[in-house]
């Protein structure tokens, strides 16, 4: 008896999502171009979703990227709403990177229809628990431990910036049960995921979403080492001053750096030319994947093991050897495609050693295999679809 009410319930609303599998995303920024992290794991999340066959209404919040009409090759709706910042959000105890994605058209728009939402990123959650919306199946894309990730940027800040950032990390960790409100949590991997599983029963890890890897042949490539990121964000121009000054300095420059990347501040840009570094700010994208694929070594450091860095990723799709130090891959499962360095002089003994040798064709073999894989968009993706009928 209890068996048929459960399949008179959960039939019919089946069928009925076979047949209109349309979903609402929340971006918390306009996920197009494709040119740093979290845009990457969004815009491709939305072409994977489009190729299985899922109508899609795109809400952006939109500060300072514009509407992008490519986002209407996928998606059938794209709605875009200013993030407004105000000294009432500073001083909110709602998180400020939430605090300043509310918006009374937006939840209008949500509320139009029954369809399920996915929201991305804790940012973005802030009529997650809302009333109007209860009863409605919600998703949430994890793409950090927020908290976690503001608390190790303040750590390396100062002044009114060290303030801000330590507040909104106590305001990120007080917000984070409002998770309970979802019906599932999509981790970017696992240790994310068991950190999650301890207030939710439904987290299920999502890898990175990432643009189709092509297949290539390995390549011989040139010796120079390739620091690369968005090097407006604090973690990267950290990255990259770290290994200047505890890595390639004392190598006296016998190996060559290159550093490229969005956005690098004047200070980093003038430690490089007076230090003689191979800057390339505001690459294009042609000029970045040249970068890559002709380095002999992608080298990255950082201090915060949070998310997983899609740098890392485009790195490993390549000819080169890859050097990261542990908070780099912690919680990824990429650490038998690296080279770890455990100190200082762990950087500077692999990189003597890896300049001198092209990566070997096993190697570069099992790489290949992981990515075609494991980072299969489409196919990950598959998960969403799944849940949406489930």
């Amino acid at each position: 008896m209890i068996i048929g009410k459960v399949n008179q319930k959960f039939w019919p609303r089946f069928i009925a999502r076979m047949r209109d599998r349309t979903i609402h995303i929340v971006s918390f920024d306009v996920p197009y171009p494709a040119d740093y992290g979290g845009a990457i794991d969004v815009f491709y999340r939305i072409t994977a979703l489009h190729k299985l066959g899922v109508k899609i209404i795109l809400h952006c919040f939109e500060y300072g990227r514009g509407k992008q009409n490519e986002l209407e090759k996928y998606a059938q709706e794209v709605h875009y709403y200013k993030r407004k910042r105000s000294f009432v959000d500073w001083v909110s105890t709602i998180p400020f990177i939430v605090k300043t994605r509310a918006s009374k058209e937006l939840i209008q728009n949500l509320c139009k229809d029954n369809h399920p939402i996915l929201f991305e990123g804790l940012h973005s959650t802030y009529y997650l628990s809302d009333e109007r919306l209860k009863g409605r199946l919600k998703f949430v894309r994890t793409h950090n431990i927020e908290h976690q990730y503001y608390g190790e940027l303040a750590k390396n800040s100062h002044g009114f910036k060290k303030r801000f950032l330590s507040s909104e990390a106590k305001k990120l960790k007080r917000f984070e049960p409002i998770l309970k409100a979802a019906n599932h949590i999509l981790a970017i991997k696992e240790s994310d995921k068991n950190y999650f599983s301890a207030f939710h029963t439904s987290v299920h890890i999502l890898t990175a979403s990432m643009p189709e890897f092509s297949v290539q042949e390995q390549k011989s490539t040139e010796p120079y080492c390739l620091f690369h990121g968005n090097l407006s964000v604090v973690e990267n121009e950290m990255g990259a001053n770290w290994l200047i000054d505890h890595v390639f300095r004392p190598l006296q420059w016998t190996v060559k750096l290159k550093i490229a990347g969005k956005n690098p501040s004047a200070a980093l840009q003038a430690k490089c030319e007076k230090l003689g570094v191979e800057l390339r700010a505001n690459p294009t994208q042609a000029e970045m994947e040249t970068l890559i694929a002709n380095a002999r070594i992608h080298i990255f450091h950082s201090d915060q093991a949070t998310g997983v860095k899609l740098k890392l990723i485009n790195a490993l799709n390549s000819s080169g050897h890859v050097i990261v130090n542990d908070k780099m891959i912690e919680g990824t499962h990429l650490d038998p495609l690296c080279s770890l360095a455990k100190s200082i002089d762990g950087f500077k003994a692999l990189v003597k050693d890896k300049i001198e040798s092209e990566l070997s064709i096993t190697s570069f073999e099992e790489r290949r295999s992981y990515l075609k894989n494991q980072l299969n968009t489409v196919e990950n993706c598959k998960l969403i679809t799944e849940l949406l009928c489930y």
